[in-house]
């Protein structure tokens, strides 16, 4: 697969290449808001509206920084009560809770339900925990679609939540073994016939890796031998990440990211913005080493996404609803497709798969899209899939479609940053993506946003919001 791609994409048309050096600059954000130029809507008949009222997000911080003493219901309670605050409704109002999360801590392991009762939700609400990968609060967001949808529920709170400053670290398995043949010893005789059996390896600890289960490989090397088979530069990749950063920076610095809500950590100060921001320049970011694939690899720390603690919420709802209660919605929650393909070769490839499915769907084109923000595991993901987008014959020999769909036009795709740079808190980034193309929709007035994202296993997500009328 390698070999066709690398000679696939040098016969791309120039216009697929990616050019970031003129755009890192002149992508530039729109500080008024623009009149919205109205198409049609995607509204069915006989099917409910479903809105977003509104989300908030704790700020997203490094793991082992400021949240590093917390536990993962920490801030997702924290996010629950910000989205309380900031839009007032009734706790009793709330239908459903259901959150997404990816790295489980053993003693919370339906968070949802645990951070719903410490944010001061009703015992009397039912909440549960969905895990899908880096697409987990896509997962939430869509779940709550679908109970509204089909009349199950009016008001449903989905978010999502990851905590990578304490990961569960486990005992080797001989040593769990050993460890539950000795709760199960009676005797003293049968205990220390238990702890003799003990040998050094068994205290070596099994430490959690970003890795695939099915072929061992970790998701920094996928991306690595992604980027080579598309032709992707090292150099293309740095100022792709350099561009995020810059985008992300003048985003923060202009008060845009107001789904931030300040966070109160307990014996610590006060945090009100993401702190991974950090514009360098191409020379620093050229000294850094091959992270993954060494000596001749592409990715490396700073054209990849960080490890990351943070958690985010949205209030949905059924239109009507929303409108009885007095809110006054920000986007529709439209169509939207789960996608899977081979998690060996294309594990990164989600957004390529989903985004025409999805437009086929909602019977738009690319063309019709006027927000595109997709989720930067690597930068040379993100480069990957937009050549694989413009490729005709990556669309024929891979996902037999006849023509392809087409690169998202860069003066539309994540204008205000994106994960390289925001940070990825693997559960929580759909509704940072789904907030971030509703508030960029409202501002630089268009209607349809596509919000798109790969996750491990091969799989990802697409969909399309739009606009409420203003």
């Amino acid at each position: 697969m390698a070999f066709m791609l690398r000679q696939t994409t040098r016969s791309l048309p120039g216009a697929s290449r990616f050019a970031v050096r003129c755009l890192s600059s002149s992508a530039h954000l729109q500080a008024p808001a623009v009149q919205t130029k109205s198409k049609k809507t995607l509204s069915k008949p006989g099917v409910k509206n479903v809105v977003v009222v509104e989300g908030v997000r704790t700020p997203f911080l490094l793991s082992g920084t400021t949240y590093a003493d917390l536990m993962p219901h920490d801030l997702a309670r924290t996010a629950l009560q910000g989205l309380l605050n900031r839009t007032n409704i009734p706790r009793e109002l709330v239908d459903y809770i259901v959150y997404g999360t990816v790295i489980q801590e053993v003693k919370t392991s339906n968070v949802a339900r645990e951070a719903a009762l410490g944010a001061g939700f009703s015992d009397k609400t039912p909440a549960h925990t969905v895990t899908m990968a880096c697409i987990s609060s896509n997962q939430a967001m869509t779940t709550a679609v679908g109970l509204i949808a089909s009349g199950q529920c009016d008001v449903i709170v989905a978010g999502g939540v990851e905590f990578m400053s304490d990961v569960p670290i486990r005992h080797s398995r001989k040593m769990r073994k050993t460890m539950l043949s000795l709760n199960k010893a009676k005797t003293l005789g049968q205990r220390l016939s238990v702890v003799s059996r003990i040998r050094p390896d068994f205290f070596a600890p099994e430490l959690p890796a970003v890795a695939e289960f099915s072929t061992s490989e970790t998701m920094g090397h996928s991306a690595d031998r992604l980027a080579a088979a598309f032709s992707v530069s090292r150099v293309e990749q740095d100022e792709y990440a350099l561009r995020s950063h810059t985008l992300a920076q003048k985003a923060q610095d202009a008060g845009f990211l107001s789904d931030i809500i300040p966070y109160k950590v307990p014996g610590k100060n006060t945090v009100d913005k993401d702190n991974g921001i950090r514009p360098s320049s191409m020379e620093q970011m050229s000294k850094l080493k091959p992270a993954f694939v060494k000596p001749h690899g592409t990715v490396t720390a700073a054209n990849s996404s960080f490890l990351t603690d943070g958690a985010s919420a949205v209030l949905i709802m059924s239109e009507e609803k929303a409108l009885a209660l007095g809110y006054k919605p920000k986007a529709y929650l439209r169509d939207f497709v789960f996608v899977s393909q081979d998690p060996k070769d294309q594990l990164l490839l989600g957004p390529s798969y989903a985004t025409p499915k999805v437009l086929e769907r909602a019977g738009l084109s690319l063309a019709d899209i006027d927000v595109f923000e997709f989720h930067e595991a690597f930068a040379g993901q993100i480069l990957a899939n937009l050549k694989a987008m413009d490729s005709d014959w990556f669309a024929q020999n891979y996902m037999g479609r006849k023509t392809k769909v087409g690169a998202p036009p860069l003066e539309k795709f994540n204008k205000w940053g994106g994960s390289l740079s925001l940070g990825h808190p693997f559960g929580a980034t759909g509704c940072r993506l789904v907030m971030a193309a509703a508030h960029r929709l409202k501002q630089e007035g268009g209607q349809y946003g596509l919000v798109a994202a790969c996750a491990a296993g091969g799989q990802g997500h697409g969909m399309i919001v739009e606009l409420y009328p203003q």
